[in-house]
């Protein structure tokens, strides 16, 4: 990270920044794209399944992964008050965090998902693909966890591209699992959908072994030794973590549990119904990756100028950053509307699939403008450690708002499947709004210019 002195010079470190990271996220959500792709091509049961056993798994892991987010925020702002001695202590306690947090969903797992599974009234075939996916997947979770963490400690200090390249090796390697075990060749078993959970799990364990020596070996990393010293766990430091992080992750697990809430309620409907919304929504979060990977960026260089006390290159950051996210949303939607049947096709060769997922992704069009605002300024706030008032804002707009919303209209109003989707517009579009008035009132009178964050 570097002090900017300009907008030139602003706009060439954010992009610098953001462009490794977009990369990074598409790269990850890739593997998830490809699992219910490549299960597609298999039979419209596995694609079902795999997509069954995603809606549950992503929110969980999107939740608990947010709350290792906290650590970009602190390692920045320790960074940019020139804080270097205290950055190795606090990321290998966001590692043992990370660890244990992995432990508990794997312990929780057994106990609840045959019964969630249950609950959602699927075929036979569509239960036991999506339970055995969730269960090949869980043998990288600690893993996974652990890549987390320390890419938070990678990202912070300004250096995404090298969590780009260790992502651009890794999709390679899942892709080439994928096509092992879900069509068994080259003497690999023919597992199916569940093959691909199998393959994604063996990936994760890769990306952190790769990870874990990188910042062992490479310069800037290897300077602050984070693995030098043995730390004992510490409770007061994971305290200090959750406190960030707990609110970021649920923030997150609201927004991303919306939907799989959607899909057990959409249970009721037919397989091919079940796999044309997951496809849609599959396709439209992938687009997300875009002002995801914009909220990411603005967490790193506005929690670096708000720890160095530079507020006004801090706001200047923010708007970068949401005019950015806005430009490439309506660029997205445009792509999503005009190709939407050419889109469909990927997932899957069912014509009846194809259609009415072309026909959900019309309403996903509208999910792009939302999310373009939303995002960013949740990446700004994070940056000013502000996170609370964040969490709130998800819990109403999502589940008091979008919910109810789309099961009035879908059950109420006879709208079907395509009432769950505009309930969750609706959501998107009153967190964006209360998410801006928020940002508002931390820049222009929570903090004015002078003021300075400690």
């Amino acid at each position: 990270m570097n002090i900017t002195r300009n907008r030139s010079e602003k706009l060439r470190q954010f992009f610098v920044i953001l462009l490794p990271i977009l990369i990074t996220q598409l790269g990850l959500y890739s593997m998830n794209f490809f699992d219910i792709m490549m299960s597609g091509k298999y039979s419209t049961d596995d694609v079902a399944g795999v997509s069954i056993g995603s809606s549950i798994w992503v929110p969980v892991y999107s939740g608990l992964s947010g709350i290792l987010l906290a650590i970009t925020p602190i390692v920045s702002q320790l960074i940019g008050a020139r804080n270097k001695k205290s950055v190795p202590y606090s990321v290998i306690q966001g590692v043992y965090l990370a660890a244990a947090m992995a432990i508990v969903v794997m312990m929780i797992g057994s106990v609840m998902l045959n019964p969630i599974l249950e609950a959602m009234s699927l075929t036979p075939t569509v239960e036991r693909v999506a339970h055995d996916y969730l269960i090949a997947l869980s043998i990288g979770m600690v893993p996974l966890f652990i890549y987390n963490a320390l890419r938070s400690f990678i990202d912070s200090l300004g250096q995404t591209r090298v969590s780009m390249i260790i992502t651009l090796l890794a999709l390679p390697i899942n892709v080439g699992l994928n096509y092992l075990f879900i069509y068994g060749k080259f003497g690999f078993p023919e597992l199916g959908g569940i093959g691909s959970g199998y393959a994604t799990a063996i990936t994760y364990w890769i990306i952190t072994i790769i990870t874990v020596a990188v910042i062992i070996k490479i310069h800037p990393f290897s300077d602050y030794q984070i693995f030098k010293t043995f730390y004992r766990v510490s409770f007061k430091e994971w305290a200090s973590l959750l406190k960030i992080g707990v609110p970021i992750g649920f923030s997150i697990f609201f927004e991303t549990s919306i939907f799989a809430a959607v899909t057990l309620f959409m249970s009721e409907f037919d397989t091919v119904t079940i796999a044309s919304h997951q496809i849609a929504m599959n396709f439209a979060s992938f687009l997300y990756m875009m002002p995801l990977s914009i909220s990411m960026a603005l967490t790193i260089v506005v929690g670096f100028e708000v720890g160095a006390a530079r507020l006004q290159d801090a706001r200047a950051y923010s708007l970068i950053g949401i005019i950015t996210a806005v430009s490439m949303s309506l660029l997205c939607a445009l792509a999503i509307f005009f190709f939407r049947e050419p889109v469909a096709s990927i997932y899957t060769e069912d014509a009846r699939v194809m259609q009415l997922t072309a026909q959900f992704l019309i309403y996903a069009v509208f999910f792009q403008l939302s999310d373009a605002i939303a995002a960013p300024i949740q990446g700004v706030l994070r940056g000013y450690k502000d996170v609370n008032v964040t969490f709130l804002m998800s819990l109403v707009s999502y589940w008091v708002i979008g919910l109810p919303t789309g099961y009035v209209l879908a059950n109420i109003a006879d709208l079907g499947a395509f009432g769950y989707w505009i309930g969750l517009i609706t959501g998107l579009a009153m967190g964006a709004i209360g998410l801006s008035g928020r940002l508002f009132y931390i820049q222009r009178i929570k903090y004015p210019k002078q003021y300075a964050v400690k």
